[in-house]
């Protein structure tokens, strides 16, 4: 059977083209000129981009975990959120939901041979240009999380506490949503495909399965734009990764970084532990938005009371610049990128603990700069503080995350090791008594 050309989708709803007239008219008045009735002043949060996050964040799914009630629920609420927007179903048939069965290697490790039965939600706003039907832009986020098992949780002691993911990532699927919105509104030349995974914390298996099974040329995708922990921006900072998979990319952003700008941090790295290395891997352009690590990651205490919603809409401002630029520019020069070899050692590591936060887009320094030091851990009881740069980690070299990780898991609890750090021009080197991890 031939691809469905993106023009043909389903009609949207009656409701949802209310719906859609609605935000039409909205743009109107928000269009108006200054003095015509239009009262000045900060403009106000969308009320949307709160709900969004707080339901998909809330106790009652239990962590959105694939395989599980509450992550069906969520992916029946995103797909009524974009039948609300007036966007059509991705799928044959005009539908939204991408089923699939997520089977990790983590699952078939621990004896768990059966797959999680789960869902793609995807959603589709055509182009004004016909000519560019086949060459969509891709903006995506996963919206599942670990729900209330402690694997891959940082807080095993917690057990079977319910972990939201408020940032991780309900932010980034909310951002998707918001930007789903604004471009119904006003929609661009290119086909824009809204896509949300299920699977990424068991190894970003919902977006491989999209990829390899999309309903139209993956390869004619301009650029994938992906959002994942968006939702705790500190310091006007944006990590973005990607910066290098295309010739075009670094200008553009810097291009779209309008007032108030954003300090950007440009990663060229296309790949990554999220779902853009899934349309990377296929040599396509990506673009992965990031406001970088913190305490509360994989936690139980990743909750909604806990998000900037100011500073997530900035980074949705930004966002939609970029995907305008990206929807109505020329075509994209791709440069495929390496993938990083593979870290030593388990999944599930040594056991071992230092307890430090990592900046994950730090690629400007020679070494692993850390944003934030885990009070009472062996770090902060040896001295490190936040902001250090680790060069060298028990006598190994550090350069990256990389050869960090291979250091920390080449050791084991109650090891006594030096860490040297640079902190201010200054050379320290620090005794540190390893722990194991809680």
């Amino acid at each position: 059977m031939s691809r469905p050309r993106f023009r043909n989708a389903a009609p949207a709803a009656p409701a949802a083209r209310a719906a859609r007239l609605l935000a039409a008219a909205v743009l109107l008045v928000a269009c108006r000129a200054p003095g015509a009735g239009v009262e000045s002043g900060p403009r106000p949060l969308p009320p949307q981009l709160r709900a969004d996050v707080t339901y998909l964040a809330a106790d009652a799914l239990e962590g959105r975990a694939s395989g599980t009630a509450g992550n069906d629920s969520a992916a029946t609420y995103l797909a009524r959120r974009f039948a609300d927007l007036g966007l059509a179903g991705l799928l044959p048939g005009g539908a939204y939901l991408q089923r699939f069965d997520a089977r990790s290697a983590a699952d078939a490790h621990a004896g768990r041979t059966a797959g999680r039965p789960t869902q793609n939600v995807a959603a589709l706003l055509p182009g004004t240009d016909r000519a560019l039907d086949e060459h969509p832009v891709v903006v995506g986020a996963h919206f599942d999380h670990l729900g209330r098992t402690t694997d891959g949780a940082l807080d095993p002691q917690a057990g079977d506490s319910i972990r939201n993911g408020a940032d991780d990532n309900a932010s980034g699927t909310a951002a998707v949503l918001e930007l789903a919105r604004r471009l119904a509104a006003r929609p661009t030349r290119r086909p824009v495909v809204f896509a949300l995974f299920s699977g990424e914390e068991l190894g970003v298996l919902g977006s491989q399965h999209f990829v390899a099974n999309a309903p139209f040329a993956i390869e004619g995708v301009q650029a994938m734009v992906n959002f994942d922990m968006v939702g705790r921006l500190r310091d006007d900072r944006l990590i973005v990764y990607g910066t290098g998979t295309a010739a075009e990319l670094p200008a553009l952003l810097d291009s779209a970084n309008g007032a108030p700008a954003l300090r950007l941090s440009k990663v060229p790295d296309g790949f990554g532990p999220s779902d853009h290395s899934a349309f990377h891997a296929r040599g396509l352009p990506v673009l992965h938005l990031f406001t970088d690590l913190h305490d509360d990651y994989h936690r139980a205490s990743d909750d909604v009371e806990r998000i900037d919603f100011a500073g997530l809409e900035r980074v949705v401002d930004y966002a939609e610049r970029v995907v305008r630029r990206l929807a109505d520019g020329p075509p994209l020069t791709p440069i495929r990128t390496a993938a990083p070899a593979p870290v030593a050692g388990s999944s599930a590591g040594s056991g071992t603990w230092f307890g430090s936060v990592p900046d994950m887009g730090a690629s400007d320094v020679a070494g692993l700069r850390l944003t934030g030091v885990t009070p009472g851990s062996p770090a902060d009881r040896g001295g490190v503080k936040p902001g250090d740069v680790v060069v060298e980690f028990g006598g190994v070299p550090v350069t990256d995350l990389y050869s960090y990780t291979d250091a920390l898991r080449a050791r084991r609890p109650g090891d006594q090791i030096t860490v040297v750090v640079l902190r201010g021009g200054e050379r320290l080197s620090l005794p540190v008594t390893l722990g194991r991890r809680p």
